[in-house]
């Protein structure tokens, strides 16, 4: 339980969604203020009642996008954590997510493990980071990925990759040291869900593929990289 109750702001314009967030957050004891489905409505609440966190989706009713309405929020109150909802990714908010210093991201369909790690995580200060802010991510044992031309090098030399290998890592490493589900790589990679075999291969090859184990098997929860 929740010792003292941190306050959420749900942006979401599905309802079913949005009525799933709030149960999960309300049984771990967090405050949920209110759902709301449209930019201005979020602006408007996050200046009067101050939520620690907006879970934000980026698709909303009206006019404004959740991106946008993000952006001014942080502008408004720095100090307000913004969790990007999505189901896909795309440089446009990728560039949102960096202008409104976004902490975390979760994809969806929401999961229950997901959503509570996340905001643990945010609270322990630590950046989950759907975007890289950072050009070059550097990685363990001389490799380093350049998140801007979706390549790996070893010690500044090009590791070449299939196209598929890259979008594992570029994922992964979008979400440093953050696990990242069977269901979310599939769906990034293949644009829908594929059997747990498949994505072993693909786990098997990368592996092969580099001289070091950079990507770690979380038991329950999917797959990261250090």
């Amino acid at each position: 339980m929740v010792e003292n109750k941190r306050k959420i702001l749900i942006v979401e314009d599905d309802l079913i969604s949005a009525e799933y967030l709030k149960q999960v957050l309300l049984s771990e004891d967090y405050d949920v203020i209110g759902i709301v489905d449209n930019g201005i409505e979020a602006i408007k609440q996050a200046r009067e009642f101050k939520p620690d966190i907006v879970f934000m989706d980026i698709m909303l009713e009206g006019q404004m996008s959740g991106c946008e309405a993000a952006v001014q929020i942080y502008r408004d109150d720095a100090d307000i954590k913004l969790i990007f909802l999505t189901a896909y990714f795309e440089q446009e908010m990728i560039d949102y997510a960096i202008d409104a210093e976004a902490v975390a991201y979760l994809l969806k369909p929401y999961r229950e493990n997901e959503i509570l790690a996340t905001i643990q995580l945010v609270f322990a200060n630590q950046k989950t980071v759907a975007v890289a802010d950072i050009e070059n991510i550097i990685l363990k044992n001389g490799y380093s990925f350049n998140t801007k031309q979706c390549r790996l090098f070893k010690e500044n030399k090009e590791v070449h990759l299939s196209k598929k290998l890259l979008k594992l890592i570029e994922i992964l490493v979008k979400n440093k040291n953050v696990s990242v589900s069977n269901e979310q790589i599939c769906t990034y990679i293949w644009g829908e869900n594929k059997n747990d075999r498949t994505l072993r291969s693909l786990i098997h090859r990368i592996r092969t593929a580099i001289s070091y184990d950079i990507i770690q098997n979380i038991n329950g929860l999917g797959y990261k990289i250090a």
